[in-house]
């Protein structure tokens, strides 16, 4: 598990041609943008709060704004967002970056199809829609009808699902809806020929998704105990149990199927077999892939759950069985990761057999289906796809339609097809299908938009880090820009909990680089771009290193003239956040705008909160003797030094995130303000009805996006 997803990297952004803005819109040097007056902030009240971290003693002046429940802290975010939105409406751009960002997204977006029963499933966006409706249809070229739309489930789109899974034979919709961006699902089951919806309400669901039994009658799914009142967005998430529900009975009667009370940071997230002969229970205890694999044989019911592979000493994901054989992907012996197989009832190592060796690329995942084995790779973070026998042995290489990211190959191993999404930073995700009977594959769809590729170049470029490590960029830019520092310049990073950030397509910075911007991407350590020696580089005491990969990306751009400090943001997301808040503390020279975004920013106090407890095991924590003054030196909150002139910042959170809680915003925000030793801005939104960002309605999407832009070019000059 990681802040951001399971598995789940940021999309990342890109450009588009065809919708391209008047090129003053991006300010230049001779043309300088209208900039709004200085603001005064609102006053944040502080009180004498003052925390023995093992004898380091630590003032926490704006502790009250951790109850995010407070009329206090509520007429603290009324106040900041009046201030915040005040500058952003005066600033002239705006609205035509607005009504830019709604073109640009109004481009339809089709998911991944799969069939089971009589239907095939996807999803499909018109463009502007909230949410994405899913369909279902005889055929993948037949009439569709709609099964489920989430638009329905709000007025404001705030309602997103948030998870489908489909029995076997295609009787029966599992689907999970979250309400207001929190990371809580709410489990329904709809009858696919009716429309209808059962009387099942599976509830206070979180970090699990579900596996259906072959026969249709029920599910497997993690949960946790209900919040006491008040404490649904902030209370600690711990003791998971894993359940099993049986169609059409209440939740009170679910079987209980696992819980651990000796050991409450465990977490289950439940697999059934293709065959439906086991139960495979991945078993994770913190934010680090390392997890263990208990299984149960279904065809006992009165089997146990019982251990296969235990210790937490490596990644092991789950990929197909045969019979008593289960394959797994690991970085056991391969920290750029194999895949082997292992014995069920056998828990004796000695007897595991490799079946695909690690290379110098590093193995994504596998699926198998008949015979054949499809490995994804990445190499130097763009994608590559093997296929192998069902011994391991290189068949070839799947021709890809061009340089980027691929992700899908989903399906049972029977099946007859599968599907797979490409994109890259100027092409849209696109949708191919493989024919399994014969290997080749084919275009199902793909976005009508004009792009001009040719306006357009992606390079790879490679800097040194502090310590010689190197550093690989991708920039994406018009053609036609030039190489004088006058470039408006946007470097985005991450650098966390094993997440790889690969080449992808968003509208959300189309403006930016169709018109004269570069966008910029910095592969840091702490990711799983190289594999688990890459990821480790980058935690605990060797977070540093995350931040300066980054300050020497940054110093690269600048060094070859891409752009100059007063032209350069640095952006980023949860671990992302805590990255721009991290490097802003320690070089304020470095930039002229920074935008943190629902970021890890109280080192001392994440994990007191809902699963942040989790990821200690990333970061280490204050409980610990020998991580406190390896905390205490990046943690940007307590790294801001009254006085000093930091870039103008745009921090950016939400009401209902109960992943990275928004107190941390909160207190950074006021810190910074008070901190402030120039005129540079230093303001905080504050998204109402919204999460961490998955589900994030297109609208509200389109609103932030134009206000973050916006705010950049009123400050990049």
């Amino acid at each position: 598990m990681n802040l951001q997803s399971f598995r789940l990297p940021m999309s990342l952004l890109t450009a588009l041609a065809c919708f391209g803005m008047p090129h003053q819109l991006l300010a230049q040097d001779n043309s300088p943008t209208a900039r709004p007056v200085v603001m005064k902030y609102p006053t944040t009240e502080k009180v004498a709060v003052v925390d023995d971290y093992q004898g380091r003693k630590v003032a926490d002046p704006y502790r009250w704004l951790e109850n995010t429940e407070s009329e206090q802290t509520a007429a603290w975010i009324e106040a900041q967002n009046e201030v915040t939105q005040a500058f952003l409406e005066s600033i002239p751009e705006r609205r035509a970056m607005h009504e830019r960002l709604e073109r640009l997204w109004n481009y339809e977006r089709y998911g991944m199809p799969s069939h089971k029963g009589a239907n095939y499933f996807y999803t499909h966006n018109d463009g502007l829609q909230n949410q994405s409706v899913l369909y279902k249809a005889k055929s993948l070229d037949a009439p569709r009808s709609v099964l489920l739309d989430p638009n329905q489930l709000s007025q404001d789109g705030t309602i997103a699902l948030a998870g489908t899974a489909v029995s076997q034979d295609g009787r029966l919709l599992a689907y999970g809806i979250a309400d207001g961006g929190s990371d809580w699902r709410t489990w329904k089951i709809r009858d696919v020929s009716t429309g209808k919806d059962l009387s099942d309400v599976v509830e206070w669901v979180k970090f699990s998704g579900i596996a259906w039994k072959p026969d249709g009658s029920g599910f497997f799914y993690g949960r946790y105990a209900e919040p006491q009142e008040g404490e649904e967005l902030t209370g600690t998430n711990e003791n998971q149990r894993l359940y099993f529900h049986r169609v059409g009975t209440p939740q009170s009667e679910d079987e209980l199927i696992l819980e651990r009370p000796d050991h409450p940071k465990w977490g289950f997230s439940p697999i059934v077999t293709d065959d439906g002969r086991y139960l495979v229970v991945q078993i994770w205890k913190g934010s680090e892939p390392k997890a263990q694999i208990f299984i149960k044989d279904l065809r006992d019911p009165e089997s146990d759950v019982v251990p296969l592979i235990t210790g937490f000493d490596a990644e092991y994901e789950w990929v197909a069985s045969v019979g008593e054989t289960l394959y797994f992907v690991t970085d056991n012996e391969a920290p750029k990761r194999r895949l082997i197989a292992v014995k069920a009832g056998d828990e004796t190592r000695d007897v595991w057999r490799e079946v695909i060796a690690e290379t110098q690329d590093v193995l994504e995942s596998i699926s198998l289906f008949g015979e054949t084995f499809y490995a994804s790779w990445l190499k130097d973070a763009r994608a590559k796809v093997t296929r192998h026998e069902i011994n391991g042995e290189l068949r070839d290489e799947l021709v890809l339609p061009g340089v980027g990211t691929v992700s899908g190959f989903g399906g049972r191993q029977d099946a007859s097809e599968t599907f797979f999404s490409f994109s890259n930073y100027v092409t849209p995700t696109s949708i191919y299908r493989i024919d399994l009977t014969n290997g080749e594959f084919s275009l199902w769809r793909q976005p009508e938009i004009d792009l001009d590729i040719d306006q357009f170049v992606t390079e790879q470029l490679f800097c040194e880090s502090a310590d010689g490590t190197k550093i690989p960029i991708i920039v994406t830019r018009r053609r036609d820009s030039k190489l004088d520092g006058s470039n408006q310049t946007l470097l985005y990073g991450y650098g966390g909990f094993n997440i790889s950030i690969t080449p992808g397509f968003s509208p959300a910075t189309a403006a930016w680089v169709a018109n004269g911007g570069v966008y910029a991407v910095a592969n840091l350590r702490g990711g799983g771009e190289y594999g688990r020696e890459w990821h480790e580089a980058g935690m605990r005491l060797q977070k540093q290193n995350v931040f300066n990969d980054c300050i020497a990306a940054a110093e690269y751009l600048i060094e070859k003239d891409y752009t100059r400090p007063s032209r350069l943001a640095l952006q980023g997301r949860s671990n992302g956040g805590l990255l721009v808040g991290a490097v802003m503390t320690q070089r304020p020279d470095l930039f002229g705008a920074c935008l943190p975004a629902v970021g890890v920013m109280d080192m001392l106090r994440y994990h007191k909160f809902t699963i942040g407890w989790a990821w200690a095991t990333e970061y280490g924590s204050s409980d610990e003797e020998d991580q406190i003054d390896n905390l205490l030196s990046y943690s940007p909150l307590h790294n801001l030094k009254a006085g000093t002139c930091y870039p103008a910042t745009l921090v950016t959170t939400a009401d209902r995130d109960d992943r990275v809680v928004p107190g941390h915003s909160f207190k950074f925000a006021a810190a910074l303000q008070a901190a402030q030793g120039c005129e540079n801005p230093t303001l905080i939104r504050i998204e109402t009805r919204a999460g961490h960002g998955a589900g994030t309605p297109v609208s509200k999407r389109i609103d932030e996006y134009a206000d973050l832009w916006a705010f950049l070019i009123a400050n990049l000059n």
